[in-house]
């Protein structure tokens, strides 16, 4: 692939190694399109999610794209009362992201990262590389060298 994202340059900065996969030239939307297109199982395929907890602070999950974020789970790992998904508009400002181009590495600042520990069970998972239309495949101790995310029970 001759295109490069920046989730792409930082990865290799890193000296990480990943998969870069491309769903551009489709109008796949939803995380599960987007597996079946490349082919993949949705369960090693993950969505980022960006929230904010009752005390104004805000944290990234990341689950498999066909399961949905329990929000009771997530306060917990993060240790807040509460959590609520973030609006739409919010998303650009706080990430430097559009909604289905959001990725864990590079946000405009480094915020508390949880993933799904159903990630354990796979030899690499796959996410967003930072823009709609391109995906990074990377083993999670790679993601874990890039970024701080802690694993834990979150759907």
């Amino acid at each position: 692939m001759d295109f490069k994202t920046n989730v792409m340059r930082t990865i290799e900065q890193k000296k990480c190694r990943y998969t870069a996969h491309s769903y551009a030239d489709t109008d796949a939307i939803s995380g599960t399109e987007v597996a079946k297109i490349l082919g993949q199982d949705p369960a090693r395929v993950f969505k980022t999610l960006v929230t904010v907890g009752k005390t104004g602070a805000h944290y990234v999950f990341m689950v498999p794209v066909a399961l949905e974020l329990d929000l009771k789970k997530a306060a917990k790992a993060v240790g807040e009362k509460s959590i609520a998904m973030i609006k739409e508009k919010e998303l650009l400002p706080l990430t430097g992201y559009v909604h289905g181009g959001c990725s864990p590495i590079g946000m405009k600042k480094a915020f508390v990262t949880t993933i799904d520990n159903s990630a354990e069970h796979y030899e690499t998972i796959i996410f967003s590389a930072g823009k709609i239309g391109y995906q990074v495949e990377i083993a999670l101790s790679d993601l874990q060298k890039i970024i701080r995310v802690q694993s834990e029970s979150i759907v």
